[in-house]
């Protein structure tokens, strides 16, 4: 089925890492984040895309080419980003007349769930959060099987969840907490109804008003996802490294030296080095360029960029080291994302955890908000540098090309 991808949007969320960056392209698991989109796109049932880019546009085109697991790729451009609609409008013109699939470029799906949405038109992915007041929380019929007893939305098993009623833009009191994972299907109808979308109280055109009128008038199926994450916040980069990561399996290609370690399922690329003394427990990815230690630790969930060097006596847990990115020695990172080309100098200590054991926070779009994990570290902004024996608190951010001294102890976002 002919598939829109939207990857137009810079990502604010993401905060400084996406100040050089578009989202869509955020490392995820070596490879750009919007890829893995398409990797679930194409398993389900996608012949074709067609991405819709605006925001570092070449960046996405060079990351995707013309193709994806055999599928054809075309690019639209939106050149504001207006909003959801708009950016499936400015694709209308290349749309066939047939049924066809909207998916957001910065989320991760699990492709059986997302092949039940390809199967069922028109239908809307559905997915249980902790937070349904950040997103689209979407009304079901009150026949439909998607809320069991304990108000928590089923599992997705391939199949549907009941019929939906509409869907309302981050209410302040939501009365559920299944919500809109950005995955629809929609009945080649719906092409020309793009036209009439109005502009929201937000001053945006969005696919939530066009999939409200058709819950008007079509039975419009709740498809419900057993795994999504939507990737919008850095502590949601994070997360879907772990996912990605945890689905690989162990390949050696590079140059692991005789006294080093490897547990479990961890790759290595070729071009890349592990020196003696190293210990490395996967799930990990060194890329190709990148080398480790000597005697430095890799542990949890690791993506470690290209070119990517980790020095002796190091600790990296838990993280996304970014394209040529340096952490010399004697340094630990730990649950954080480095943006490409930072330089942490030696001595160099990212505090994890708050004193009191509550959620880190970190801010996003000027507010301070809870990570949800009682382990966050910081994000780190491109071409950032640390002076020797800098410390770094628990759910700093540092924006790109920053700058600490010898000795420093950052304790707020700069």
């Amino acid at each position: 089925m002919q598939t829109v991808v939207l990857a137009a949007g810079q990502g604010s969320r993401m905060g400084v890492l996406t100040d050089e960056m578009p989202k869509p392209c955020l490392p995820v698991a070596g490879r750009p984040l919007v890829s893995h989109t398409l990797d679930a796109a194409a398993e389900a049932g996608a012949s074709r895309f067609l991405v819709v880019v605006g925001y570092g546009a070449d960046q996405v085109r060079d990351a995707l080419g013309d193709s994806h697991d055999g599928v054809p790729i075309e690019y639209c451009e939106q050149p504001e980003q207006r909003g959801t609609a708009d950016a499936v409008l400015c694709a209308r013109s290349r749309l066939a007349d047939a049924p066809f699939v909207v998916l957001n470029g910065d989320a991760l799906y699990d492709a059986a769930s997302l092949a039940s949405v390809y199967d069922h038109v028109p239908s809307v992915g559905a997915a249980v959060v902790d937070e349904p007041s950040q997103y689209g929380v979407l009304s079901l019929a009150d026949d439909a099987g998607a809320v069991g007893s304990d108000g928590r939305a089923v599992s997705g098993d391939g199949g549907v969840a009941g019929r939906v009623l509409g869907v309302t833009e981050k209410p302040e009191n939501p009365n559920s907490d299944l919500v809109n994972a950005g995955a629809y299907a929609f009945p080649a109808a719906a092409i020309d109804a793009l036209g009439d979308v109005a502009e929201s109280e937000r001053g945006e055109f969005e696919l939530t008003d066009l999939l409200a009128e058709l819950c008007a008038t079509e039975h419009v199926e709740a498809v419900p996802f057993s795994r999504w994450i939507d990737v919008g916040r850095p502590w949601e980069l994070l997360a879907a490294n772990e996912w990605q990561l945890g689905e690989l399996s162990r390949r050696v290609d590079g140059d692991v030296a005789p006294g080093a370690t490897l547990e479990g399922d961890v790759v290595v690329e070729a071009g890349a080095t592990v020196r003696d003394g190293v210990t490395i427990e996967g799930p990990a990815l060194v890329q190709s360029g990148a080398t480790v230690g000597p005697n430095a630790y890799v542990r949890g969930a690791t993506l470690l960029g290209p070119d990517v060097h980790v020095g002796h006596a190091v600790e990296i847990k838990n993280s996304v080291l970014a394209r040529g990115t340096n952490v010399a020695h004697l340094s630990y990172v730990g649950d954080s994302v480095l943006g490409e080309r930072v330089n942490f100098g030696a001595g160099t200590v990212v505090a994890n955890l708050r004193h009191d054991g509550e959620p880190v926070e970190l801010t996003v779009r000027d507010r301070r908000r809870s990570t949800g994990r009682r382990k966050f570290g910081v994000v780190v902004g491109h071409g950032t540098k640390t002076g020797i024996d800098t410390s770094i608190d628990a759910g700093v951010t540092l924006s790109p090309d920053s700058r600490t001294t010898v000795g420093e102890s950052v304790t707020r976002d700069r």
